[in-house]
């Protein structure tokens, strides 16, 4: 229980993830502790860029082939093993120059070296074995994420927390795909619903339900475009059609690679996909702003550490991959204020010049290795351009019969495991609080999946199913670790996903369920904008509360106002009950749904009794300290 004060509250938001492997093999030493050791330390010189003494120690196949001066690892052997022999305090060579690591930071690389030594020894055993059985095959999503999440948590040895109640369920799903908790009548209608199917007809139903459609255009508005930094930025995104654009796509169940081609091609072939545009055009023709924001949903990782050179850590992102994606935008222009996007039919041919101050041409090529195969004029001839380039030439807004950007978006977005694996990627740790690859928009060798079979399953299924956004959420919010408790064991990894991970509410689900709390319609924009303007976070890799936003919760003149009496609002309802046991009772099960514990009625109780000379006997005040809690702001 929150402390509460009168004229003021101390507000403290905690989101804890405990970050220990479950599970000592070499693999998840190496993704958890070794590689972002050597990283910081060793890869400047022994990596992607730079090998001296021809040692990568990029990946844990190039640690295992050594260099000039021969192993760098003994499996099973630290002792013999130079890469740990040198980080002794009086090594001599010593790793690294003019620093020395920790014990712990010793102790870690040792202990990978020697579960590299069992892991030979197990992988010797299997050689005798007889060939694995086929693919496993599953009838929908949810029974393949149960399958390989407990495969999982068996091999980490990991006991999973128990199955979460039917309310804290229902309050959670709602969040998810409504975008707020339930109300009351809502939360009562699942409880008391019979039937075996009663959690798959409540997905369907929200499925369907107009709340999803504007749920998931505030999610992928912020996902696709970031906060709008400007005043005006959430109005000329909704005047200019792209948030009609996401709501009438999740509406539809438009599938997705055709709504990221829509975006990319910015030439809409419907009124309803007119905001299309808006993805490129708010970036007022940005090549590389465009290019940075393009690879992420394309190819699920940044690129923008390419921009110089190849990337420092993930080796397969080249310069000529920036570059290339540049050139697919930069014949594009924003046509006036009409929000149109056009596209010239010649130019663009640019160059690139990496660290050794060569030139090279940027060529349109994906991540993928596909190329997009175009004529370049030789050198010192200049293109004309001509009529007979456009479809029409007469066109307000003319479109070239080679289009760069329908060509990569074309590409980008059919045959594209990537693309698959991004959204899948992104949906998973909306919806359970973590990638299986982590951090989301990192998708690249330096991250490794925590479940590449299920990661790989669930991307082949989105893809086969024509890109099914509402089967893929469906099939994550039914499977057994969605519906998973907290649990009480903090020191099981995040990534076993082993019990339910915190996250914190965004600001539009944080108004809708304040307004539902209190008795009111969900919908309230101006409460709505001001939680926004100080809580614009979405699924940030690290979330730390501020105080700004502490002050906020305590401070805020809307939100006082809706904890004020008025006639049928919640407040109004707990000042007219007279015993204060039940006061407490009723103003919890407004707030969280659930009764209080013993020491959270015994606290609430003590507060109601100072506050008994309130108008309202103290209930706006306690409603104002619970529906401003850490458990109120976080996902149940």
């Amino acid at each position: 229980m929150i402390r509460i004060g009168h004229s003021a509250l101390v507000l403290v938001i905690v989101l804890v993830c405990g970050a220990r492997a479950s599970a000592q093999d070499s693999a998840r030493l190496w993704t958890q502790k070794i590689q972002p050791l050597l990283d910081m330390h060793c890869v400047k010189c022994h990596g992607p860029l730079e090998q001296n003494g021809d040692l990568n120690l990029d990946t844990p196949e190039a640690v295992a082939r050594g260099g000039s001066g021969g192993k760098a690892v003994v499996p099973g052997a630290p002792e013999n093993s130079p890469l740990y022999q040198y980080l002794a305090p009086d090594s001599d060579p010593h790793m690294p120059p003019e620093k020395q690591l920790t014990e712990g930071q010793r102790s870690d690389v040792s202990e990978w070296i020697l579960a590299l030594g069992r892991d030979s020894a197990e992988d010797a055993g299997r050689e005798n074995q007889p060939p694995s059985a086929n693919p496993r095959v599953f009838s929908s999503p949810a029974e393949a994420i149960d399958a390989f999440i407990e495969t999982g948590w068996e091999q980490r040895g990991v006991t999973p927390a128990s199955p979460t109640d039917d309310r804290t369920w229902c309050r959670r799903v709602y969040l998810d795909l409504a975008g707020r908790v339930p109300t009351a009548d809502e939360l009562h209608e699942f409880l008391y619903a019979s039937g075996a199917n009663k959690r798959r007809n409540l997905v369907e139903r929200l499925l369907a339900s107009e709340a999803f459609s504007v749920h998931m255009r505030e999610l992928w508005d912020v996902f696709l475009m970031g906060r709008g930094k400007r005043g005006n930025s959430e109005d000329r995104r909704r005047e200019n059609g792209w948030w009609t654009f996401l709501e009438v796509g999740f509406r539809e169940n438009r599938p997705w690679n055709e709504f990221v081609r829509e975006m990319l091609v910015a030439r809409p072939q419907s009124p309803s996909a007119k905001g299309a545009n808006w993805f490129l055009y708010e970036r007022r023709d940005n090549h590389q702003a465009i290019a940075e924001a393009v690879a992420p949903i394309v190819y699920g990782t940044k690129i923008d550490c390419a921009q110089c050179h190849d990337h420092p850590l993930a080796r397969e992102i080249k310069q000529a991959h920036y570059w290339g994606l540049v050139a697919a935008f930069n014949r594009s222009k924003n046509a006036g204020d009409s929000s149109e996007v056009e596209e010239s039919a010649v130019g663009g041919f640019v160059n690139f010049t990496n660290l050794r101050k060569e030139s090279q041409p940027a060529r349109v090529a994906l991540l993928t290795g596909e190329v997009v195969e175009e004529a370049w004029p030789a050198d010192g001839d200049k293109q004309e351009d001509h009529d007979e380039n456009y479809v029409d030439p007469h066109a307000t807004v003319r479109v070239p019969k080679f289009s760069r950007r329908a060509a990569f978006a074309q590409r980008a977005t059919t045959d594209n495991a990537l693309l698959a694996r991004a959204f899948v990627n992104r949906m998973w740790a909306t919806l359970v609080g973590r990638g299986i690859v982590h951090p989301v928009d990192e998708m690249n060798h330096r991250n490794a999946p925590s479940h590449p079979e299920l990661l790989a399953w669930l991307a082949d299924d989105f893809a086969a199913h024509q890109y099914d956004v509402r089967r893929l959420i469906g099939g994550v919010v039914l499977s057994r670790v969605y519906g998973l408790s907290a649990g009480a064991d903090r020191s099981v990894a995040p990534e076993a996903f082993a019990r339910a991970l915190e996250r914190p509410l965004t600001a539009e689900q944080i108004a809708r369920s304040w307004q539902i709390v209190c008795g009111l319609p969900p919908d309230d924009d101006v409460l709505r904008r001001e939680v926004i303007a100080a809580m614009p976070d979405v699924m940030p890799r690290d979330y730390n509360a501020t105080f700004q936003q502490a002050q906020f919760l305590a401070e805020s003149q809307d939100l006082a106002k809706l904890l004020k009496p008025a006639t049928g609002n919640t407040v109004e309802r707990l000042a007219h009950v007279d015993n204060q046991e039940s006061r407490v009772r009723e103003a919890f099960m407004a707030a969280f749904q659930r009764r209080p514990d013993d020491e959270e009625q015994m606290q609430a109780l003590a507060f109601l009794a100072s506050q008994a000379d309130a108008l309202d006997g103290g209930a706006g005040d306690l409603l104002w300290a619970l529906v401003t809690s850490a458990e109120f702001l976080t996902t149940p």
